[in-house]
C-alpha cells in the first residue's frame, strides 16, 4: 500500500493507472499534475485524482509512489523538475514506449536518485487519448516490461514488480537495449507503415473514393494509424536508430515483392506469400497483450 501517488500526466495511461491503483487498494490518495491545467481539473472532476497539483514538483511532494505518464521527449525535463524532492523511500516509475532514451535521461537528471527509478513499459493502450478515456481495466492482464539498469536498487525493482502484479499485470524484465530493438520491429515500424499507408491513399486525387470502398481488412490493418500523433512523433524520434534498422529490413522485403510482381514470377511470389502466411499462422499473441 502506498500512501500517496504523485501522478505526472493525467491522460489515458496515467489516468487509467490512477483508477486501477485506487480500485486495487494500492494507493490512498492521488495528487495529479498535467501540463494543461484544464486536464488536471477534468481529472479531479472525473475522480481520477483527488488533488490537483499546480506543478510536477508539488505532485511529488509527500508521495511515496511517483508515476511519469508524459511523452518520452519530456522525460528529462520532468526528472529535473522533481529531483529536488525525491527521497530514498519513493518508488519512481514511468510508462514510456521507449526505454534507452528514458534511461539516459534518468542518468543525467536524477544523478544519485537514479536507483529509485524503475523504467517500465506496460504493453497496453488505445487509439484514443485523454483523461476522459481513462479506464481502470486498461492494465488488467497486460504484460509489463521492466528495464532496470545496473544502478537500479533491487528493492525498488521488487517493489515495482509487486505493484504491477497487484494491478493484475504479468511482469518480465529485459535490458533497455533489447526492449527498444524488439519494439522497433513489432510496434514502432507497424505504426510507421500504417501512418504512411493512410497518407499514401489519402494524398491521391481519388483517395477518398478508394477509402469509401475499404472493408474490415483495411479497418483492422489501419487501426493504429489513428494513434496519438504527439506521442508517436516522440516515440519514432526516440527510437530512430533501431527503427532505421527495421525499415531497412522492411524495404528489402517490399523490394522482393515488387520485383517478383513486375517480373510476373507467380511461383516465387506465392512462395513469399506462403512464408508470410505460415509465420503469421504459427505466431500466437501473448495472452493479455493488445
Amino acid at each position: 500500500m502506498f500512501e500517496q501517488l504523485g501522478l505526472i500526466g493525467c491522460g489515458l495511461m496515467g489516468g487509467s493507472f490512477a483508477l486501477a491503483a485506487k480500485r486495487a487498494g494500492l494507493v490512498r490518495r492521488v495528487v495529479g499534475y498535467s501540463k494543461s491545467p484544464s486536464t488536471t481539473e477534468r481529472a479531479r472532476q472525473l475522480g481520477v485524482i483527488d488533488v490537483e497539483a499546480p506543478s510536477a514538483l508539488q505532485a511529488v511532494s509527500g508521495s511515496d509512489l511517483v508515476l511519469l505518464a508524459v511523452p518520452v521527449a519530456a522525460t528529462e525535463t520532468t526528472f529535473k523538475s522533481i529531483r529536488h524532492l525525491l527521497t530514498p523511500e519513493m518508488l519512481v516509475v514511468d510508462v514510456g514506449s521507449t526505454k534507452r532514451d528514458v534511461v539516459d535521461a534518468a542518468r543525467r537528471a536524477l544523478k544519485g536518485a537514479v536507483g529509485n527509478f524503475v523504467p517500465c513499459h506496460p504493453i497496453t493502450g488505445r487509439e484514443v487519448s485523454g483523461v476522459e478515456n481513462a479506464d481502470a481495466e486498461l492494465y488488467k492482464g497486460k504484460p509489463v516490461i521492466l528495464t532496470p539498469i545496473e544502478r537500479t536498487l533491487t528493492k525498488k525493482i521488487d517493489q515495482a514488480e509487486a505493484m504491477w502484479q497487484a494491478l493484475g499485470c504479468r511482469v518480465s524484465r529485459m535490458s533497455p537495449e533489447s526492449h527498444d530493438a524488439a519494439f522497433a520491429a513489432i510496434s514502432h515500424l507497424p505504426h510507421l507503415i500504417a501512418f504512411a499507408l493512410m497518407n499514401s491513399i489519402a494524398g491521391q486525387p481519388r483517395g477518398n473514393e478508394f477509402l469509401s470502398l475499404a472493408g474490415p481488412g483495411f479497418r483492422d490493418f489501419s487501426r493504429i494509424a489513428a494513434s496519438d500523433p504527439h506521442m508517436w512523433r516522440d516515440v519514432l524520434i526516440a527510437n530512430r536508430e533501431e527503427l532505421a534498422e527495421q525499415m531497412r529490413h522492411f524495404q528489402h522485403a517490399l523490394a522482393q515483392f515488387e520485383q517478383l510482381i513486375a517480373a510476373g514470377q507467380t511461383d516465387a511470389l506465392e512462395q513469399l506469400i506462403t512464408q508470410a502466411s505460415h509465420a503469421r499462422a504459427t505466431w500466437r499473441l501473448t495472452p493479455g497483450a493488445q
